[in-house]
Parts: C-alpha cells; sequence; structure tokens
C-alpha cells in the first residue's frame, strides 16, 4: 500500500528538475526571435543573388551586422537549451552527460566562427 499520493511523487520532479527554468528561458527567447528572425530574413533575402561587393557592402553597415550577430547568438543559444532539454529527457547517465558537452561545445564553437565571420566582413 503506497501512502504517497501520485501528486506527491510527481511534485518538483521534471525529467531534469528544472524544468520550469527551462521553459521560461525558451519561451523568452521564442519571443524575441519572433521579432528578430523576420527582419533578417527580409535583409538576408535582399542580398541573395546580388554581386559579391553589395553583400559586404551592406553587412558592413552596423544595422544588418548587429541584426545578425543577434540572430546567430540567440538563434544558436535557443537551439541549445532546447537540446540539452530533448537529450535530458530522452537519454540516461552517461550518454546524456556526454551528448549534452557535445551539444553545448558545438553551439559555441558554432557561434564564435560565426561571429568571427561575421566581424571579418563587416570590418
Amino acid at each position: 500500500m503506497r501512502f504517497l499520493t501520485d501528486r506527491k511523487r510527481a511534485e518538483g520532479r521534471g525529467s531534469a528538475h528544472a524544468g520550469t527554468e527551462h521553459h521560461w528561458y525558451m519561451q523568452v527567447s521564442a519571443v524575441g526571435l519572433a521579432f528578430i528572425v523576420p527582419a533578417f530574413i527580409y535583409m538576408f533575402g535582399s542580398l541573395l543573388g546580388a554581386p559579391h561587393e553589395q553583400v559586404i557592402a551592406s553587412l558592413s553597415r552596423p544595422f544588418p551586422a548587429i541584426l545578425s550577430a543577434l540572430v546567430l547568438v540567440f538563434g544558436l543559444a535557443h537551439f541549445r537549451k532546447g537540446a540539452q532539454m530533448m537529450i535530458e529527457d530522452y537519454t540516461r547517465k552517461s550518454t546524456k552527460k556526454v551528448l549534452i558537452i557535445l551539444v553545448i561545445t558545438m553551439t559555441y564553437g558554432l557561434t564564435a566562427a560565426g561571429l568571427f565571420a561575421l566581424a571579418k566582413i563587416a570590418l
């Protein structure tokens, strides 16, 4: 006979034991990305098929460079948190740790490489 109710056993338990913080982070970053991604798509779409010099000139201006950096940083941070939540939900033990380390390393590496490339273009 169980003395704990289902609610009592589930209270404070998420798959990662920090579900609320992850959820709110994902909600806030999704709203932020919902505002900046359409502007980025419009800017990037206007540069498709343009000559190399025009693309470099456009990305050398402050607004397009900052917008590209924001999309890169916040998009990859959103991806990192989402992938980490998925890994925590569906994997266990050492596999979970290894996959989380790989995802975090990959996203930081992509962010650094993207910002470096953007800085080379903009400067």
